[in-house]
């Protein structure tokens, strides 16, 4: 590839991001001195999981390394098989654990991704080994990253069998070592609940994005997966066990 081409990479819904050479250039996110702080920080920790940030470039696009691997990208991507959700979940419990107790983490647990999703993640002979689009990284408690990657991951929602869902989710608290998990699937609905309606309240202000996503099904298919764990919850809790 020409250093200086720029090839469009998919799955991104907000910013537009290209590869350039080795690099990959993206416009800033909301909060860019915490997450470049954050990216600084796994960098300093010699921690493979995220991309480094390298500048600015002459158009105001953040550039960062190109991680090369396999971005499942696609809304309907087939689910990681159980070894690679378990890999999923102690690649989060790493970076958790990187940032406990720094000042990155404030007064919180942890920094929290807080997008956890396949098409974030770079897989590599069927193993992910690192997460991207670090934009609404933010303070929070390790359950909010792993209720997030539940919902994602496992998956939740009316495409999933039950049983072989609740399954999967205990193989990620057990994955992670969550401990106490009693409001993990209340967290869970957390999310489905605000990410629907924080979609469907930017489009209604003409946010051409959130538009774009409405109107492609997406605001129905997280109220799907939002009603489906509502009546699922008692039996994914069951599967949990008295751990909780």
């Amino acid at each position: 590839m020409d250093s200086m081409s720029e090839e469009a990479l998919r799955g991104g819904f907000v910013s537009d991001v290209v590869r350039v050479g080795a690099t990959v250039r993206k416009s800033p996110p909301p909060d860019p001195v915490f997450v470049r702080r954050l990216l600084k920080h796994f960098e300093s920790a010699d921690w493979p999981g995220a991309p480094r940030f390298l500048g600015v470039d002459d158009r105001g696009r953040e550039t960062l390394t190109f991680l090369d691997g396999h971005v499942p990208w696609q809304p309907d991507a087939e689910p990681s098989d159980d070894a690679g959700l378990a890999g999923v979940a102690r690649l989060v419990r790493q970076f958790h654990d990187l940032t406990a107790g720094s000042d990155l983490a404030g007064d919180q647990e942890v920094v929290c991704h807080n997008d956890l999703s396949p098409k974030n993640t770079v897989y590599r002979d069927g193993v992910p080994v690192a997460f991207l689009d670090w934009d609404i990284a933010a303070p929070g408690r390790r359950v909010h990253d792993v209720a997030h990657l539940c919902w994602q991951f496992v998956p939740l929602g009316p495409s999933v069998d039950p049983r072989v869902a609740a399954r999967r989710v205990r193989l990620v608290v057990d994955a992670y070592g969550l401990e106490p998990c009693a409001d993990l699937v209340d967290w869970v609905l957390w999310w489905q609940d605000r990410c629907w309606r924080g979609i469907e309240s930017a489009a209604q202000a003409g946010d051409v994005a959130m538009v774009r996503l409405r109107d492609t099904g997406v605001v129905g298919a997280i109220r799907a997966a939002y009603e489906w764990t509502a009546v699922n919850r008692e039996n994914l809790l069951a599967r949990l066990g008295d751990d909780c």
